[in-house]
């Protein structure tokens, strides 16, 4: 008789575990906006609690944006990067590319529109904000390709960029493409761009990555948790009335109008003619590490364990089996009723 409540017992833990969401950090590389949209609707439309994960999605610090630091020192499981992630996995840091939402780089350079820099070479001389080699390194290497000796290039040195643009104090801006030509133009202020894309060169843009040792020790929470900021990504895309919606519940600070803006300016670099969201290729990335002037021996080293690959998404899960455990349970629940009321029953009969 000590036993009878056993089976009750196990399905109880079972069930607790089979819907306990495991807590789960994505660390943005920058401020909420448009341009994470696809994640904030895999939370709101449940896709990450359908996979059995309870995510808190974190903007950067605009001062200190370090998404690669925080992911590696255990503070988030997921972050999103730049394509500089490459260079820094040959340097050593254990970093493992899931999907580049963007399939080309949204970073470009500003001008003024009666400025008479209208091609990459046209920067000779010219006074320009500043050269990022990590995130936008692609701005460099498109003037390096034009010809452009980048060392020779004066810097603007100022801490009012978007002002000192504004007053003329310098000729070119590296900026978002959705976001500063969009403050200038609320200031009256008419610009154009100059965008990598245009001279071919495509790199991947807005990386979902994780860890070495989350990937290698978490391969299916990983594998869900990819699945299931694709599929947010993909529903905000087919609804993006909804998606600028949510979109502003998390972007406080930003108007509907901002954001409207932003979701129209980043579509062109997310979808791309042919290629699934999120695609990433092994060709792609060595001509990335081409274009970069990496080692491609160093690539090709790295490449098994820095790209994400979805074969383990076949293996038998833990999460599988345990639904399975569930399941049995309550399908020997109504068996275990039957013979406790019918031994009860013989009982009394005798």
């Amino acid at each position: 008789m000590k036993h009878r409540f056993l089976p009750f017992v196990v399905f109880i833990f079972l069930s607790a575990n089979a819907y306990a969401l495991e807590p789960v950090t994505l660390q943005l590389k920058w401020v909420h906006q448009f341009q994470f949209a696809g994640y904030y609707l895999a939370k709101q439309k449940g896709f990450y609690r359908e996979a059995g994960l309870d995510v808190n999605i974190v903007p950067a610090q605009k001062h200190n944006p370090d998404e690669q630091f925080k992911v590696l020192s255990g503070q988030a499981q997921f972050g999103v990067t730049h394509s500089g992630i490459l260079e820094q996995r040959l340097q050593g840091k254990p970093l493992v590319a899931l999907a580049a939402i963007f399939q080309s780089s949204p970073y470009c350079w500003m001008v003024h529109a009666d400025s008479d820099i209208y091609l990459p070479k046209d920067f000779q001389n010219k006074r320009i904000s500043h050269l990022g080699r990590s995130e936008g390194a692609e701005l460099v290497l498109m003037l390096e390709r034009a010809g452009i000796d980048i060392e020779k290039l004066p810097i603007y040195s100022g801490l009012e960029p978007l002002t000192d643009f504004k007053a003329g104090k310098f000729d070119a801006l590296q900026v978002y493409v959705s976001n500063e030509p969009y403050k200038m133009s609320q200031q009256g202020v008419a610009t154009r761009q100059i965008c990598p894309k245009h001279y071919g060169i495509n790199v991947y843009a807005d990386i979902l990555f994780t860890s070495e040792d989350v990937y290698k020790y978490r391969p299916e929470m990983v594998a869900k948790f990819r699945s299931a900021s694709l599929r947010g990504w993909r529903y905000a895309l087919a609804n993006l009335d909804e998606a600028l919606q949510v979109t502003k519940y998390f972007a406080t600070e930003k108007s509907f109008e901002e954001l409207a803006n932003e979701a129209d300016k980043l579509l062109p670099f997310i979808k791309a003619p042919g290629i699934p969201l999120g695609n990433m290729s092994v060709a792609r990335w060595q001509w990335i590490a081409q274009l970069y002037h990496l080692d491609v021996a160093g690539f090709h080293e790295h490449k098994n364990v820095f790209l994400y690959s979805d074969d383990s998404e076949g293996e038998l899960s833990w999460s599988w089996m345990l639904s399975l455990a569930v399941a049995l349970s309550l399908l020997c629940i109504p068996m275990y009723i039957h013979l406790v009321v019918f031994k009860k029953k013989r009982f009394m009969i005798n």
